[in-house]
């Protein structure tokens, strides 16, 4: 069955549903869990600092940071599909190599080395996800997409950490755990059928044309004020999600065991999240996307202020943990939503990275915040570190918007 023609129909054939777009993402946002949630709680028991794990999941986040270089592989080379079915695979072999490496927490650089290639590896499958997404959905649905495409990253990372934590505590071997999530994600290819190939217009038969024309598209999209105001609206530290990451090595502050780190971080965490996702994508849909993400980015920012003040005990692990997944939903929904409304097509795959990479920067250094406030003044540290990010990002953001001036948004040429 050639790939490119599989089942997919013709371009005159209804979008895909929204779900698919969280099934093709979901081998990404599981690795991201195997490591933030499973990895991490085996790395700081075994004695590697908070401080450590932090850098080593902000090291994981750098490759996604400048996916939209690579971008244009995406965009110009072979079919969308059969770079999905390629980034999969690595991304399997990725997980099935961290697993293997597991034992030795205690070797950073090698460690780091290993999880910066294989979440190399995973940005193919964000790049083949988003150009199907761009390409397969409609105007008037791109809070949805965004809702569902999140509940396979986001969602995935619950998924892929609980699962990750389960299966450590039960097989004989660390290696088996990275085999059985990366066997998992493999399943994932069999979406494909359900989108259609992206049929660019930017494509050319020669490769000088084929730049070209791909410069020419994302110079036309962001030349528009409405995509200027989105890429800086991107680059702002809120709603990152960063000290999310953490929960699971920060569990001991608040009491919390092994069960109920793998449940609040893993399966009830992705049930909360995946509900924010889906809530943040339908009012996205009915009202500003911009002005949207900015107040779930609040949200995140007053949950992490309320995670800092209230007692630190098990069960306030819990409520604040699940109350952060929903915003977290929330907010890369929101996201999702303003960066399709200003792209257009054309180069779907590059122009959806070069925003999704610049709103890393923040992830990144929000993260190593957060792992040096946990280091200066404890947990409480990181919770109050990144509600003050995300307090200036919000006022940087209305203070350029004033500065623009008033600008309806609308979606760039497709």
């Amino acid at each position: 069955m050639d790939l490119d023609l599989a089942a997919s129909g013709n371009s005159k054939a209804k979008p895909a549903h929204p779900a698919i777009f969280m099934v093709l993402l979901l081998p990404y946002g599981i690795m991201q869990g195997y490591l933030t949630v499973t990895l991490a709680y085996l790395y700081h028991k075994a004695g590697m600092p908070v401080e450590d794990v932090a850098a080593l999941v902000g090291l994981s986040l750098l490759p996604n940071i400048f996916k939209f270089v690579w971008g244009p592989l995406i965009d110009l080379t072979l079919s969308v599909k059969k770079w999905y079915l390629i980034a999969n695979v690595t991304t399997a072999a990725g997980m099935f190599l961290m697993g293997v490496l597991t034992p030795i927490a205690h070797n950073f650089w090698l460690l780091g080395a290993v999880v910066f290639v294989a979440f190399f590896a995973s940005t193919f499958v964000c790049l083949a996800a988003s150009s199907f997404m761009a390409y397969d959905t409609t105007e008037e649905t791109k809070g949805r997409a965004g809702g569902w495409y999140n509940i396979g990253g986001l969602g995935g990372i619950g998924l892929g950490g609980a699962a990750g934590l389960w299966l450590a505590q039960y097989v004989s071997a660390a290696w088996m755990v990275g085999a059985g999530l990366g066997i998992a994600c493999l399943f994932c290819f069999f979406a494909i059928p359900f989108v259609k190939e992206p049929e660019s217009a930017i494509r050319a038969n020669k490769v000088g044309q084929n730049l070209a024309n791909l410069f020419k598209d994302i110079w036309l999209t962001i030349k528009e004020k409405a995509a200027v105001l989105a890429l800086f609206l991107a680059f702002l530290p809120l709603g990152t999600g960063a000290a999310g990451s953490l929960f699971a090595a920060m569990a001991t502050d608040w009491h919390a065991g092994v069960n109920i780190v793998a449940l609040v971080t893993g399966l009830l965490g992705a049930g909360a999240t995946s509900i924010g996702c889906l809530v943040g994508g339908y009012l996205c849909d009915i009202m500003n996307r911009q002005r949207a993400y900015v107040l779930f980015g609040l949200a995140q920012a007053l949950c992490a202020v309320g995670m800092a003040f209230c007692p630190h005990t098990e069960i306030f692990f819990v409520c604040w943990t699940l109350a952060y997944a929903f915003a977290n939903g929330l907010a890369f929904s929101g996201f999702t939503a303003f960066v399709l409304e200003v792209i257009g097509k054309g180069a779907a795959a590059t122009k959806y990275n070069l925003y999704a990479g610049l709103a890393n920067i923040p992830i990144y250094l929000v993260t190593i915040a957060d792992g040096w406030g946990d280091t200066k003044w404890g947990p409480n540290g990181t919770l109050l570190i990144e509600a003050a990010c995300a307090g200036a990002g919000i006022l940087l953001f209305y203070l350029f918007k004033a500065l623009m001036g008033k600008k309806r948004v609308s979606p760039a040429p497709g």
